[in-house]
């Protein structure tokens, strides 16, 4: 674990494999080590299959690591289990996805909501928290009862960064966040993203896009399971 009172995320070591359908061993992150600060926006660079999306789960606790650990913020993810997991999950770190991953079923409004009443709490107060989350995320009144379907590419990745939000996380992990957006939207998203670290919080956003992962103040670039470079943002 490092001594540097300004990580927020230390990774040491990290390795996971995975057993292909052949019966191989493959190493999709192998042997990976860096420190985060806290409070920045830090990109993940990388061709498809390097292993940034694997890192990520892993840093989420969506996986578990082989080998090597993961320290956020104090806590011990790599050694995490049941019921400690789960509440990291739910009250740690906020995750947004390529493809959303929003309820179809449920409204904007109440795909907010739902990560409010997991942590059990009053209906009044999660719809209250989940309206200034929407507004906040450029989401207004009049489409946060519309089901997914009924919005626009950014208007479902919006709904699903107030999603990562509602429980107050400090880290906030993005995979592909604009893969399925136009170039201008895929800015402004990228622009809601970094705002969120002048609110405290560490945005890490996993991508190919060179010009994505330029709008970070740290890049870590990965290739073939490894880290192969660390390097500043233009900001």
């Amino acid at each position: 674990m490092s001594n540097n009172k300004d990580t927020v995320i230390a990774v040491d070591g990290l390795v996971k494999q995975f057993i292909t359908s052949e019966f191989t061993t493959v190493a999709a992150v192998n042997g990976v080590s860096f420190e985060l600060p806290g409070e920045k926006m830090i990109a993940i660079k990388g061709p498809s299959g390097c292993g940034k999306s694997t890192l990520l789960n892993l840093i989420g606790a969506l996986d578990k690591p082989t080998a090597g650990s993961i320290v956020v913020d104090g806590i011990k993810v790599s050694e995490l289990d049941g019921v400690s997991e789960a509440e990291y999950r739910l009250k740690k770190v906020g995750f947004v996805f390529q493809y959303y991953y929003l309820i179809p079923g449920l409204t904007a409004l109440e795909n907010v909501m739902l990560p409010m009443d997991l942590r059990g709490m009053k209906r009044k107060k999660q719809e209250i928290g989940a309206r200034q989350l929407l507004e906040r995320v450029g989401i207004d009144a009049s489409r946060q009862a519309r089901r997914p379907t009924r919005l626009s590419g950014g208007e479902q990745q919006r709904v699903a960064i107030a999603r990562a939000l509602a429980n107050g996380p400090a880290i906030i992990l993005a995979d592909e966040p604009t893969g399925n957006l136009d170039s201008k939207t895929s800015t402004r998203i990228v622009e809601l993203l970094h705002s969120l670290t002048q609110e405290g919080r560490t945005v890490i956003v996993a991508t190919h896009d060179a010009d994505i992962a330029a709008r970070a103040e740290m890049v870590l670039e990965m290739k073939d399971g490894k880290l192969i470079g660390q390097s500043r943002g233009k900001l």
